[in-house]
């Protein structure tokens, strides 16, 4: 049993969420980054059991959430104070364990790399994944149009129950075109994809004049041939992030910014993440299998005990 430092917390894990980067983690394409554990799992919602000699917002039996840089899937787990959060009034700890990572990502990514504002247009990438679902939820609450992509019938219905405006089945006919349809022929203004490869230039056909581009993945490829004029003639901004890398103290303002304009969301009820399957931990290869069949709509989770 490890003892907290100084500004950690030590938390009784209840349930963790499972990621996309986890599935990448196991199969040796991910690794933890240097200091964190090699145990997967990056996010947990607990009990504060013990904590370091320099944390002044935590005690012992606080209810937290918390995005760790690895080692969720376990009985306990080390986080930093400031990279935790309390869990929202009324929220199950299996919702809460479900927030963290999804929401750290979607806040950072769309709002303030993409700085979408209200009455402007998102296009979401995997509409239905744990991410996109989350990307459409706040997106909605905070004024903005929302179209998203989707791989079945029964997603884009899915992401249209959760607010999206227009949900496309990219299998059944040309997203960019519905998007310019969609649109009156404008574009969409912030687009968050998690898919690369040939997703990349159409971006650049669907985005609108001044249009921003995040780019948080690259499930098929990063290495790509792209014809960069689109960029220009739109003035287009194509940025990216990954949220593990990211430092303590860069997670912990993602943290404040959420507590301060998500959280009482959250506590209201406007706004919860969507739970496909729970999966005792001892079961985390079936929930692997889960993600990896892209069968689910929302989050998955693991609960402990």
């Amino acid at each position: 049993m490890p003892s907290p430092g100084e500004r950690e917390i030590f938390i009784r894990v209840a349930a963790a969420g499972v990621n996309r980067p986890d599935v990448l983690q196991r199969a040796g394409l991910y690794p933890a980054p240097k200091g964190a554990s090699d145990l997967l799992g990056l996010e947990v919602a607990g009990e504060v059991v013990a904590t370091g000699s320099g944390v002044k917002r935590w005690k012992p039996g606080d209810r937290v959430c918390a995005l760790t840089p690895g080692g969720g899937y376990a009985e306990f787990a080390l986080v930093d104070e400031s990279n935790a959060l309390p869990v929202p009034d009324g929220m199950p700890m299996e919702e809460a364990a479900a927030v963290p990572e999804t929401f750290f990502t979607v806040w950072h990514n769309v709002f303030e790399r993409g700085r979408l504002i209200a009455g402007e247009t998102l296009l979401v990438h995997g509409g239905a994944s744990g991410i996109g679902t989350t990307a459409i939820m706040l997106a909605k609450a905070f004024g903005a149009r929302v179209i998203a992509t989707a791989g079945t019938d029964d997603k884009c219905d899915a992401c249209r129950a959760l607010g999206a405006d227009v949900a496309v089945n990219y299998r059944n006919g040309d997203w960019v075109v519905a998007v310019k349809e969609a649109t009156g022929g404008r574009g969409a203004d912030v687009i968050l994809d998690m898919v690369g490869g040939a997703y990349i230039e159409k971006n650049y056909q669907a985005a609108a004049i001044d249009g921003r581009i995040v780019n948080i993945a690259f499930l098929q490829g990063s290495r790509v041939e792209v014809d960069y004029i689109r960029l220009m003639m739109k003035r287009l901004t194509h940025t990216g992030s990954t949220l593990r890398a990211q430092s303590v103290e860069a997670k912990a303002r993602i943290a404040a910014e959420l507590e301060s304009k998500v959280w009482p969301l959250l506590a209201e009820g406007k706004c919860r993440p969507l739970i496909h399957a729970r999966f005792p931990l001892v079961a985390a290869a079936d929930a692997h299998a889960l993600m990896e069949s892209n069968a689910h709509i929302g989050k998955i989770v693991l609960t402990v005990g």
